[in-house]
């Protein structure tokens, strides 16, 4: 082969950055005219998924920081974590904060913008749902009990919802910021193997850092909600108004990391002022 070519499509190990700009704004015009049931379900799957990687990180992290450090306490929640973006991406799923991205259809001329509203609401409430019945059913399932697996989570829920507006909003848009780079990466990946390692990166950071992911807090807060009920683990000023005056700032949050740091960013770089496939 001619080593000064490119290979083919086929035969590439992963897209260009270019590439991934324009395949993420190709798929947007796939999202958005699928049927309403489908993006329903996947929405639906998204709430699970992401639900599954926060129980998860939740059970590793119960006791790690008193023995390993908070650091890598951190780190190993971080990494379990990760299972839950890699479900969206490989399995398939309509996860809000990924579909930020569906901006870059919009800008680029492929979609409207009112499109997108109706995608976001329906996706934001499946995502909802899913997460607080996942929620139910680990409840339901007895496994926080016996260890610190209970105060832990209500530990966690209680801190996210002592955060105050600001706060929560900055750390929603540095947290969206790396997730949509997590999904722009998985894009570009061309096989299973890429596309892990595309997630785990920034997903475990974004949770290492401590930030933000409002569907996260979906599963993570109403799980503290429910155990506060049981005795022995009441947490004074859990609520679930508590729960809302969370999740509005930190959804802002995701909306501006992920549309402004990266759709509008890679729009701007690799598809502005290109034409549209008709």
């Amino acid at each position: 082969m001619d080593q000064t070519q490119s290979p083919p499509a086929a035969e590439k190990r992963f897209l260009t950055p270019a590439e991934t700009a324009y395949a993420i704004a190709e798929n947007g015009k796939r999202v958005i005219n699928q049927s309403l049931s489908r993006t329903i379900v996947l929405s639906l799957l998204a709430g699970f998924y992401i639900a599954f990687g926060a129980q998860l990180t939740t059970v590793v992290t119960q006791d790690a920081a008193a023995t390993l450090g908070t650091g890598f306490s951190r780190f190993l929640g971080g990494s379990v974590f990760s299972l839950g973006l890699m479900l969206v991406v490989i399995c398939g799923a309509e996860l809000f904060t990924g579909n930020s991205l569906l901006t870059k259809a919009a800008l680029h001329g492929h979609i409207r913008w009112q499109q997108i509203a109706g995608n976001w609401a329906v996706v934001l409430l499946g995502n909802l749902a899913g997460s607080l019945f996942f929620a139910w059913l680990m409840f339901h399932s007895h496994l926080w009990e016996g260890g610190n697996v209970a105060d832990h989570a209500v530990a966690i829920a209680h801190s996210k919802v002592e955060l105050p507006f600001t706060v929560a909003l900055i750390r929603g848009i540095m947290c969206n910021w790396l997730v949509c780079l997590a999904v722009f990466m998985a894009t570009a990946a061309r096989d299973v193997t890429g596309k892990i390692l595309a997630c785990y990166g920034p997903i475990m950071a974004f949770v290492a850092s401590g930030f933000e992911h409002s569907i996260a807090n979906m599963y993570f807060i109403p799980t503290g909600l429910l155990l506060a009920k049981v005795p022995g683990h009441e947490a004074a000023g859990l609520t679930w108004g508590g729960f809302i005056a969370n999740i509005i700032p930190v959804t802002l949050g995701n909306i501006i990391g992920g549309v402004i740091f990266v759709s509008f960013a890679y729009w701007y770089i690799h598809l502005k002022g290109t034409r549209p496939a008709v």
